[in-house]
């Protein structure tokens, strides 16, 4: 997902005055772009379904008319899907029904089965969701009609015997008994190692009205974690476990989504003036209910998640490109009218993006990629990435800068980070995250020439913390956006500052084509870096991964005196330099002379700090560490300079409440 900065100008007005005290060579453009019984008491239930005879009918279930499945599977596929789905007559609700077919791949017998029902997140302002949100997500605010749900109305084994008595919601987070976004199942019979279940499912969506992801704006739907989906099976070894089982955790305020990999096919049922983006590809033309509706069929496998949008007001734009790793793929705009001007810019943004992640990194192996622009007002679904679909910003904008593009680029770098190598957002979302803002930065350079102001965006991290920890135990959601997004992307360009760039490119495509389809950790990241590049990276992950350290150095005192020596009249100048954090490489130091001269250091960081005692024959008038901003993970630039020939109480450094003002104000900014 793509955090939104506002109050760029400001930010960028305001702090490059200031850094502008401390020699840093200009600014490029600011950084842009996250055991309660299931039916009683009635006090905690969820609104009950409506009565059957009220539904729109939804299409009559027939043989699937899509393609064998590829006959090489890309991943484990673990689950397996076939939904029929129907937008109800009002606009803001949906009633499913679904089979759903899940293969135990542990080596031992599971009894029970664990269901996220992602939409109960908007039930009240006492969900985790709401409540750790308080009901905001970026710049996007819950509304009055912003309530939603799920009810579960049926749920069956083949035989017809009914379940539902079976299930409970859990919170195993938090323990909040008004959380209903985790459901246990426990099963009649225990699935064996490698044997399968099948499940038949009914199922209610009140939709929101959209500020977080999912809902409705006007007559605009987006269908994002809509269905009742399967949690993750984790076996032996994967991710670090030592036993296996069941990776479960509630929907949170910060976190987004890990599922496992399956087979899709999904059925879609909306007004006949609505057109349906949706993940994967239409495996025939819309077919006519006869009652006003059409029914849309789509069909994905080797995937992990499915997504939809509908409106009636769509531009559709499609085009085809094929090149280094990319066979042949269809490209499908679904513009917002107020952006159909923009449909070149979005269509090279596309191309650029899966062009150049294909040839850095790998194959994009599905045959399609879709590209929603939400409409004016709804945002809350704009900036987001799910399998083969993605959805830019809304179209708020009648003269949209590189915002446009940096977000398309964005989204499709998730197709890779987040859609194949499908880290667990739950938990480490910094290699979804920061993997996609770092490749993002590189497409926007390579194709724009938009060149990050790394320096700049260092500056941001108020609150370093560590990336390894789950979403929900950051401060806020600026804290999360600020480490997993921003500080996840400068931790990379660290190990490529080090390791240089043409390593880093063969560490990024080593990782992905090694952990592709296989849900890797921090650590397995880790072994791929000392793998491609034979040295040991402990100490740096320990510092910047699994802790909270920054690489900030500062010079302490810059002192200068007349000395004679052999008759002559000299000048001893003193310089000292601290080490405020972790260890980022060597650091360069620049000592500049009255006469115009100067003296290049570079100091290891070994030890706590340096000092430079220099007998020359001209006073030092300023000292400078990283002078040119090649740490990327110093974040006080503030404190890299200093002047000598300030009084004293000025030249030890502006006075801490003032810094701290500076942190407060860039603190405060909204993502």
């Amino acid at each position: 997902m793509t955090p939104r900065h506002v109050k760029r100008l400001l930010l960028f007005t305001l702090t490059a005055v200031l850094l502008g005290l401390s020699i840093q060579q200009g600014f490029g453009h600011a950084w842009q772009s996250q055991y309660t019984y299931a039916f009683a008491p009635a006090a905690k239930a969820l609104p009950q379904a409506a009565s059957q005879s009220a539904k729109p009918p939804v299409a009559a279930p027939v043989e699937p008319d899509v393609p064998d499945a590829t006959p090489q599977a890309l991943s484990k596929r673990v689950v397996e899907y076939n939904i029929n789905v129907a937008l109800q007559s009002d606009a803001r609700s949906l009633y499913g029904e679904q089979t759903v077919t899940w293969t135990n791949p542990g080596k031992k017998t599971v009894s029970e089965l664990y269901f996220h029902l992602y939409p109960n997140a908007f039930y009240s302002d006492k969900t985790t969701f709401m409540r750790e949100s308080k009901g905001k997500l970026r710049e996007d605010k819950a509304t009055a009609n912003s309530q939603g749900y799920m009810k579960l109305s049926s749920l069956e084994t083949l035989e017809g015997e009914s379940l539902l008595p079976r299930l409970h919601y859990v919170q195993p987070d938090d323990g909040n008994a008004d959380d209903f976004t985790l459901a246990k199942l426990k099963l009649p019979v225990p699935v064996a190692p490698g044997k399968s279940v099948t499940l038949q499912m009914g199922f209610d969506v009140k939709l929101p009205e959209v500020f977080a992801r999912m809902g409705y704006s006007g007559s605009f739907i987006m269908a994002g974690q809509w269905f009742p989906k399967l949690a993750v099976y984790e076996t032996a070894g994967m991710r670090g476990r030592t036993t296996e089982g069941w990776n479960i955790h509630q929907y949170h305020g910060n976190s987004e989504f890990y599922s496992d990999f399956g087979i899709y096919t999904v059925k879609i049922q909306v007004p006949e003036t609505y057109t349906v983006a949706a993940t994967g590809f239409q495996t025939k033309a819309p077919s006519s209910t006869g009652n006003g509706e059409h029914v849309y069929q789509f069909y994905a496998d080797d995937v992990h998640d499915f997504a939809w949008s509908a409106s009636p007001d769509f531009v559709y734009v499609e085009d085809t490109l094929s090149g280094t790793g990319i066979p042949g793929v269809r490209i499908k705009l679904y513009l917002d009218p107020a952006h159909e001007a923009f449909k070149d810019r979005y269509m090279h943004a596309a191309k650029s993006a899966l062009s150049k992640y294909a040839q850095w990194y790998g194959e994009y192996p599905y045959s399609t990629l879709s590209v929603v622009v939400p409409p004016k007002g709804a945002n809350g679904a704009g900036g987001m990435e799910y399998p083969t679909l993605v959805t830019a910003f809304a179209a708020d904008n009648d003269n949209p800068g590189y915002s446009l593009e940096r977000t398309v680029v964005h989204e499709v770098g998730h197709q890779y980070w987040y859609g194949m190598v499908a880290s667990n957002e739950f938990e480490e979302a910094w290699l979804d995250e920061g993997f996609t803002s770092y490749a993002e930065d590189k497409v926007m350079e390579s194709v724009y020439g938009v060149v990050p102001n790394n320096a700049l965006e260092a500056s941001y991290l108020t609150d370093p913390a560590p990336l390894k920890q789950p979403s929900w135990a950051y401060n806020s959601h600026n804290h999360y956006a600020e480490n997993v997004y921003m500080r996840g992307k400068l931790v990379l360009l660290g190990i490529e500052n080090q390791a240089g760039s043409r390593t880093m490119q063969k560490i990024m495509r080593t990782y992905f084509q090694k952990y592709k389809f296989k849900h890797p950790t921090s650590s397995d990241f880790q072994r791929v870096v000392e793998q491609v590049t034979k040295e040991k990276w402990n100490d740096y992950f320990n510092q910047f991964v699994y802790n909270d350290l920054m690489a900030d150095f500062s010079i302490e005192s810059v002192q200068a005196k007349p000395v004679e020596q052999d008759g002559q009249k000299l000048y001893e100048s003193v310089v000292v330099v601290k080490k405020n954090g972790g260890v980022n490489g060597p650091v360069s130091v620049l000592l500049q002379f009255k006469d115009g001269s100067s003296l290049p250091k570079e100091w290891n960081a070994e030890e706590s700090n340096i000092q430079y005692k220099v007998v020359h024959t001209s006073p030092v008038i300023w000292a400078a560490v990283d002078p040119k901003n090649v740490n990327v993970l110093d974040n006080k630039h503030i404190n890299n300079f200093m002047l000598a020939e300030l009084p004293e109480q000025t030249r030890t450094r502006w006075g801490l409440s003032v810094a701290k003002i500076i942190e407060g104000l860039l603190g405060a900014l909204s993502w």
